[in-house]
């Protein structure tokens, strides 16, 4: 499902073209819906390199791509990472994300005997205006706030960020990256990447920005928690577009199921028969998207002279929507389902799509918008082996490729 805004206005040059992405949360099976999201744009829009795009703000699990992409990782890359398992630079492993927060466990558990000891006297001496809000209230302090330890992400990306010719600070980044994560006893959003936050490392950015409360404990920075920045706005797009860009991609992988007409009338059935995980799902969902519709069409009034494009799943994607959230075994067949989903919403739309796309220097390989069997996995071709050096070598290749590109289009229009 594509929502798109045409600018009123353009004044750039297509080759001069400023373009920002904003990606949006939605754990682990989210991510991957991303990465194919961003794979299919990746081959079916030629002039339009990922990974040298002039801004990104990224939310929770978006983050973890963003800080791939603006580092110099191509999708093809990060499909070997976390689709394929078969890169030769990165190892991925699924269990990182699902170690159990034991520290945090036994830090409660430790509590346990001080805390029911003043309960006990508080309830004998009467004090307390509910015995039973009063107990309720107090055990409380007894569950953790996180079922998932998420120091191994932490640990992961730094491992990916701080070799490869890659890097861990966002001031060193060719282009700016904005991380968003909330302040837990403020309730303000804290833009990693930005004026005073830009020395925190990115790993520590990232793992701050996934911490949705319940799954993983709060990251402590600076003596403040952090927790998913999605708590304040969905894709926190107003980011990239404060910054005068021409053109807003952004990809949010979270729709609230809806089967329309065409649904199966067990799958209504079986959301509320899911139990509370579905309906908190469905809720958190239909709240997540519901913002965020506001936001774009706020957006198209305060920003009418930027074109804006936000992919989003099909609402009656059930796949997408009862596959549990932490699945890393469907990763493949989410990312497929995000690649050819984004690749018919192109298909479809390619008469608006195409001129605004090529208004920025970017146009539709129709030879891939035709193959209506492709697969996500069909471009990667063999892992390719590359050292650091070779890493660093090649980049910095790429860069002064660029430049020349650039300088022979501004030599053509002046």
């Amino acid at each position: 499902m594509l929502s798109l805004h045409s600018a009123r206005t353009r004044t750039g040059h297509a080759g001069d073209a400023r373009i920002g992405l904003a990606v949006a949360g939605g754990g682990p099976i989210g991510a991957m819906y991303e990465l194919g999201a961003l794979r299919a744009l990746d081959e079916a829009c030629d002039g339009l390199d990922l990974t040298r795009l002039d801004c990104y703000v990224a939310v929770s699990s978006g983050a973890f791509l963003a800080a791939g992409l603006v580092n110099g990782m191509g999708t093809a890359q990060l499909c070997r990472i976390f689709i394929t398992d078969d890169s030769l630079d990165v190892h991925f492993r699924p269990e990182t994300f699902l170690r159990p927060a034991l520290m945090e466990y036994l830090h409660r558990l430790g509590a346990a005997p001080r805390l029911l000891t003043a309960l006990a006297r508080d309830l004998v001496l009467g004090r307390g205006d509910s015995r039973w809000s009063d107990l309720l209230t107090r055990l409380g302090g007894l569950v953790p706030t996180g079922m998932f330890d998420n120091a191994g992400i932490e640990r992961f990306l730094r491992e990916v960020f701080t070799r490869g010719g890659r890097s861990n600070d966002f001031r060193t980044l060719a282009h700016p990256l904005y991380v968003i994560a909330v302040d837990l006893d403020s309730g303000e959003a804290v833009r990693f990447g930005g004026a005073g936050w830009d020395d925190v490392p990115i790993s520590r950015a990232v793992q701050a920005s996934a911490a949705l409360p319940g799954l993983y404990s709060p990251v402590e920075l600076r003596g403040r928690h952090f927790v998913d920045g999605a708590l304040r706005r969905t894709m926190h797009a107003s980011v990239v577009l404060d910054r005068g860009v021409d053109l807003m991609l952004g990809i949010n992988p979270l729709v609230p199921f809806n089967p329309g007409r065409r649904g199966d009338p067990q799958l209504d059935r079986r959301i509320a028969s899911g139990g509370l995980p579905v309906v908190l799902s469905q809720t958190f969902r239909t709240l997540l998207q519901s913002r965020m519709q506001v936001g774009l069409a706020r957006y198209a009034q305060q920003y009418p002279d930027i074109d804006q494009m936000v992919f989003e799943p099909n609402a009656a994607d059930g796949d997408l929507f009862f596959t549990n959230v932490f699945s890393f075994a469907a990763r493949r067949r989410i990312g497929d389902l995000a690649y050819r989903n984004t690749l018919a919403d192109l298909r479809e739309r390619a008469d608006v799509v195409g001129p605004i796309l090529a208004a920025h220097g970017i146009h539709l390989r129709p030879e891939i918008l035709a193959d209506r069997e492709r697969s996500i996995l069909d471009g990667l071709g063999p892992a390719p082996r590359h050292s650091d050096t070779t890493v660093r070598l090649q980049r910095a290749l790429d860069d002064v490729e660029h430049r020349i590109a650039g300088r022979r289009h501004r030599t053509r229009h002046a």
